[in-house]
């Protein structure tokens, strides 16, 4: 199957790698601060940290791990923030330093933190004052015994600091009361740290670089353990992909994506720092008008999100008075991106949103879609550089061109595996290699992949496969439609019914208005019997619509 990609490939797209260009993560960094010192590699409320500073302060960060915590090589340090100068600074100091970096959602409950603190054997945690509420509830009863602390302005200028902090803990109280009486604030862990010697580890390519925490195919959070050949592989891949768009050290991305999340960590955070950009850090994307504030200033080049925020960002009109005369790369993960959402941004924006495909597993990119493709056409796109794709059935037989089935993927960029489960690596990593996905999809004539959607969403109606994208993506189509999600239902007499929730910009779209207009597009067991209106949808941290929490409320019809 990866001949059929090579074939279609644009002329000045690599599908090779080398992936022994950098033994890890950290020679990557050290290259791209040699390269770009004086340039800026974060800028966040305003504040602009050079790729200098990050090397001085990163490296400060990595010293005190060392010398200060007596960490070694391989001790595992949590990182629970949002998208602030700190975390950068934490991240890499902490892969100099030869650690593991476990990274953490800050809206975790109690008991989702100590789940992931608790398995993943973490020594130390950096996290943000807003949410050490929740630490004091479990630090006890994990391996923990570092604490960091710092606050969301912590790296800001003077006065900028004490203002921002004050405002978010006394006018917003955005920080409630927490008891950590052994912490120490990442302030003084950056001065202490800058008297120490650092002292750089031996790093193999196979050492690990990220426990990355994900629901995986099945099962409860588990940490895939990525290597640092797996990461470095993953972000030369989105490189080779990407690059003929990019010029090195002259790009500007937004990531309003968690940085913790590994599509922003890897193609906004890794790429985009070995490209030598700068990098717009939006600490709470969920601030629409403020957000959109922090786009007029700069003149961004690159933008990445998921569906539901390119969604959004379409639907202000505050964001279609902005300039995009700089914006030439917009890509879209983490779930389906829907064609009405693809079309307005295009029009809007006068770029394409080129929707890429991947998962926590495999670092995550697997495919992406060519940068000279003419619009949207529904297709994850291609296989990445050196990575394989299989589309197989139930019993494990490779499906032929145009056959749906469970895809397969194969590469560098495959994880290690599943940190302290065995079993539940073998389930998904067969002996030869492929990373069974749970994701259904087919490859057509001319090469490109499509999704159809995730194994354990399909909804079976009388015997019928319906998949939730397809009746999504035609609802969305309805110019009344602001979001949908689609789920199944039981029912007594066909297994399963359609039903789909829906937020609506127009009071007078009713039921059997929408119901009427998917007739038009789908075949009749695919229609919804069902239609509720929200004022909103539940959506995860990086805005993924959970269709999980609508299925649970699901009564029989």
């Amino acid at each position: 199957m990866q001949q059929v990609w090579i074939d279609n490939l644009p002329d000045d797209v690599s599908n090779e790698i080398d992936a022994n260009q950098y033994d890890s993560l950290v020679d990557m960094l050290e290259t791209s601060v040699s390269k770009y010192a004086d340039q800026a590699a974060f800028v966040n409320m305003g504040a602009t940290l050079t790729y200098r500073k990050l090397e001085e302060r990163s490296r400060a960060f990595a010293a005190y791990l060392q010398h200060e915590l007596k960490l070694e090589k391989g001790d595992r340090v949590a990182i629970m923030m949002p998208n602030v100068l700190q975390y950068p600074i934490a991240l890499f100091g902490a892969l100099r330093a030869g650690m593991v970096v476990v990274n953490v959602n800050p809206l975790y409950t109690a008991r989702e933190l100590k789940h992931q603190l608790h398995d993943s054997g973490a020594k130390a945690i950096v996290i943000v004052s807003n949410f050490a509420h929740t630490l004091e509830k479990v630090v006890e009863q994990t391996g923990v015994s570092h604490v960091i602390l710092t606050g969301l302005g912590d790296l800001l200028g003077t006065p900028k600091r004490t203002v921002v902090n004050f405002v978010v803990k006394y006018i917003k109280k955005m920080v409630p009361k927490y008891h950590l009486p052994h912490a120490i604030s990442m302030r003084k862990v950056l001065q202490k740290g800058r008297r120490m010697q650092y002292v750089k580890p031996t790093l193999e390519s196979d050492d690990l670089a990220f426990l990355q925490y994900t629901g995986g195919t099945t099962g409860v959070s588990k940490g895939a353990m990525l290597t640092h050949s797996n990461v470095v592989s993953n972000v030369l891949q989105a490189d080779a992909a990407y690059s003929p768009m990019l010029v090195d050290g002259k790009e500007f991305v937004v990531t309003a994506l968690p940085l913790y999340h590994i599509f922003a960590l890897t193609v906004n955070c890794l790429l985009f720092m070995h490209k030598g950009a700068n990098n717009l850090l939006i600490t709470n994307p969920r601030d629409l008008p403020a957000f959109i504030g922090e786009l007029k200033k700069y003149p961004y080049t690159a933008l990445t999100g998921v569906n539901t925020l390119f969604n959004a960002l379409v639907n202000a009109e505050e964001f279609t008075r902005l300039d995009f005369s700089h914006l030439k790369l917009s890509i879209g993960g983490g779930m389906a991106v829907q064609r009405a959402v693809a079309d307005k941004w295009q029009h809007i924006t006068q770029t394409k949103l080129l929707e890429g495909y991947g998962l926590t597993e495999a670092s995550p990119l697997v495919t992406c879609c060519p940068y000279n493709l003419a619009g949207y056409n529904g297709s994850i796109g291609f296989p990445v550089a050196m990575t394989d794709i299989q589309i197989r059935d139930d019993e494990g037989k490779e499906l032929a061109q145009g056959e749906v089935g469970e895809l397969f993927v194969n590469g560098p960029q495959i994880m290690k595996g599943y940190w302290q489960l065995a079993e539940e690596t073998a389930n998904v990593i067969g002996n030869d290699g492929y990373l069974a996905t749970g994701d259904i999809g087919y490859m057509d004539e001319q090469g490109y992949f499509f999704i159809v959607d995730r194994k354990k969403d399909m909804i079976l109606v009388s015997g019928f496969n319906v998949f939730p994208n397809e009746v999504e993506e035609v609802v969305a189509m309805h110019p009344n439609v602001v979001e949908v999600a689609a789920v199944g239902i039981p029912n007594e007499l066909s297994g399963e019914s359609v039903k789909v929730f829906v937020v609506k910009n127009d009071t007078s779209l009713g039921e059997q208005d929408l119901i009427a207009h998917c007739r038009q597009h789908l075949t009749g067991y695919k229609v919804p019997k069902l239609v509720e209106f929200r004022g909103e949808l539940p959506k995860s941290n990086v805005g993924k619509i959970l269709r999980r929490e609508l299925r649970d409320e699901g009564k029989t019809v």
